[in-house]
């Protein structure tokens, strides 16, 4: 019991100073007071397996932009994007996106990747290396955080001098408004909440000053949730945003290319080339698939005859919601009680079992199922962190910081 209120004496104290952060969430604990020490070989082995996985994803998108309608419309894209996911305006695919990954065998597998809105930035790129401060260990995203103010510079700077650059997210929500706080710092640029965007259509986007933007950051909007913004009077300001990006007079980041990728059912599209031995991939990145890539389809035929465990889950969908796990026999094992995104195509990929680790929390010590969150620049490795929690990864999962071990000399 002493042991018990010391961790909470601490981790209040600790987390207490820290301005601007969500060490709790939903009225429970979020970010643990521990710490899950990596020795240099895994950190190594998990930053360049990322960068292989988000070639192989960044590539495909130039594909993905070729093809006919019919497939983009099976795959699950509205056809209210039809048009937008086509378009290519910054050289990187996305400028901010996180893979997930769960350790396997000697490596990793990604089970998606969160190219258009991802979370778990400031966390991963701040949070952790003050954590890893505090506990007298070495931080493996050092330096990244330098590099995230430069990616987010750069991408507001492309082909546009002197911009009014504006970032924007929902402003009663701390996570996503402190999120795109902590991006904006990196930019002279101005906040402004979604709710106080004006529209005029087919001429622009305006700032609550009635200042018109030229670039929208809106690192925690998602687009799949913008076609169906309504203002009072019923108009269709989601769609009528996405004429203004399709029509050159608004630039947003993430780029159309990200939500482009954010369908998990790119992954099937993936799958399906590499079990073709398609040319469009190399021999190299072949092996990278069927190492990495986890087989995954449009239907859950090949699972059911083959007696292979599998995962449900919607193309577009976040924080677990909607996700359903099948035993070898098809049976239902799992699923989120949350169902916000069962419109969408479902997705079916392999179950592969998360590892279990120990961690420190209010609750005493517990056992949680370990995901890996490792985010990419511009297709390029950066920070990566823990989350640990139940089978299936959701927004009640912790957040557990990641140091480095030091090595025996």
């Amino acid at each position: 019991m002493k042991r018990q209120a010391n961790y909470h004496t601490k981790r209040e104290q600790f987390y207490g100073n820290i301005e601007g952060f969500w060490a709790d969430l939903y009225g429970e604990e979020y970010a643990l007071y521990d710490i899950k020490l990596l020795n240099q070989n895994e950190v190594d082995q998990i930053r360049l397996i990322s960068e292989r996985i988000g070639s192989i994803f960044f590539k495909t998108a130039s594909l993905l932009r070729k093809v006919p309608d019919e497939t983009l419309l099976e795959m699950g894209f509205p056809k209210e994007t039809l048009a937008f996911i086509r378009l290519k305006t910054l050289p990187a695919e996305s400028v901010i996106s996180r893979l997930d990954l769960i350790p396997y065998g000697d490596s990793y597998k990604c089970i998606e990747i969160n190219a258009d809105t991802p979370t778990f930035i400031k966390e991963l790129f701040h949070i952790n290396g003050m954590v890893c401060k505090e506990f007298g260990v070495e931080n493996p995203n050092e330096g990244m955080e330098e590099l995230l103010r430069k990616a987010v510079l750069a991408s507001v700077s492309y082909g546009t001098n002197s911009p009014h650059i504006v970032f924007t997210a929902h402003e009663d929500n701390i996570e996503d408004r402190e999120t795109v706080l902590y991006l904006q710092s990196a930019v002279p640029s101005k906040f402004t909440p979604l709710h106080k965007l004006q529209i005029r259509r087919g001429v622009g986007l305006f700032d609550d000053d009635g200042i018109k933007i030229d670039i929208l950051y809106r690192q925690t909007f998602p687009i799949e949730s913008l076609i169906k913004d309504e203002d009072e009077e019923g108009n269709p300001i989601g769609l009528w945003l996405m004429e203004l990006i399709e029509e050159g007079k608004l630039v947003v980041i993430n780029p159309p290319s990200a939500f482009l990728l954010q369908n998990k059912a790119v992954q099937a599209i993936i799958w399906g080339l590499h079990e073709e031995h398609h040319s469009f991939f190399t021999e190299e990145e072949h092996t990278w698939i069927d190492e990495y890539f986890l087989p995954t389809y449009l239907e859950a035929d090949y699972f059911i005859e083959k007696g292979i465990p599998f995962v449900k889950k919607p193309s577009f969908g976040r924080e677990g919601d909607t996700v359903e796990i099948f035993n070898k026999d098809g049976q239902l094992l799992h699923a989120d009680v949350q169902r916000s995104y069962s419109e969408f195509v479902p997705v079916y990929q392999q179950f592969v079992e998360h590892p279990t680790v120990a961690f420190h929390s209010e609750k005493g010590t517990q056992d949680g199922k370990l995901l890996i969150g490792s985010f990419l620049l511009n297709g390029k490795s950066a920070a990566f962190g823990l989350r640990v929690g139940g089978t299936i990864t959701n927004n009640l999962s912790y957040f557990l910081p990641v140091g480095l071990l030091k090595e025996r000399g």
